[in-house]
């Protein structure tokens, strides 16, 4: 069994203006495809090979397998990634997350600031989060493939600060690629999804 290289969730196109279809196609066409296949030969013939891709990450990282682990681990991300944008996006969060975000962060606003400094601070290649813990939410970063679940943390939304996922719209204007997100983009629904999972089985 191979993993799968998923679909997007919507067109190409759907989240024009504010990332463009090339856009689009380069980084799920092309990065994201290029992350399955790297990892599926590299698992071939291995004990790997039947597992799911959360148990690859796992069980590489834990071995110290950084070749299947990063591209175990940035599949997941990007696949998490697509969802956690939506051509419906942005607005407000609603129920028992925005009653979350306001008892953490104190306010949309200023889960906005904290979350934008996360994503602006991030040196290089890397990744911002929502995510929820044992001890509630919280918003942290993490360099090239790394991922929250490594950590036991229960990833909420994330957005790619790596340069292919903005470049071509927004050349080196980080801070406008990560505006856009939050006001424009940003799936409160696929975030409140996780969080009332979570709070299920917790």
């Amino acid at each position: 069994m191979s993993i799968e290289f998923p679909d997007l969730p919507y067109a190409t196109d759907a989240l024009e203006p504010h990332l463009s279809a090339k856009t689009l196609e380069f980084h799920h066409g092309k990065h994201h495809k290029s992350y399955v296949d790297k990892l599926n030969s590299a698992i071939q013939g291995t004990a790997y090979e039947d597992q799911s891709l959360e148990t690859i990450m796992t069980g590489a990282h834990e071995a110290s397998e950084t070749a299947v682990f990063n591209n175990a681990a940035q599949a997941w991300n990007h696949s998490f990634l697509w969802h956690s944008m939506s051509p419906d996006g942005g607005g407000k969060p609603t129920g028992a997350l925005a009653d979350a975000i306001n008892a953490r962060f104190g306010n949309l606003e200023k889960f906005q600031a904290e979350f934008k400094a996360a994503a602006l601070g991030r040196f290089g290649s890397g990744w911002a989060w929502l995510v929820r813990t044992a001890d509630g939410l919280d918003i942290v970063s993490t360099g090239n493939a790394d991922t929250p679940l490594i950590d036991g943390a229960t990833p909420l939304l994330t957005l790619d600060v790596w340069e292919h996922a903005y470049y071509l719209d927004y050349q080196n204007k980080r801070r406008a690629y990560i505006d856009a997100y939050l006001s424009e983009l940003i799936n409160w629904d696929f975030a409140a999804q996780n969080y009332e999972a979570k709070r299920a089985v917790a």
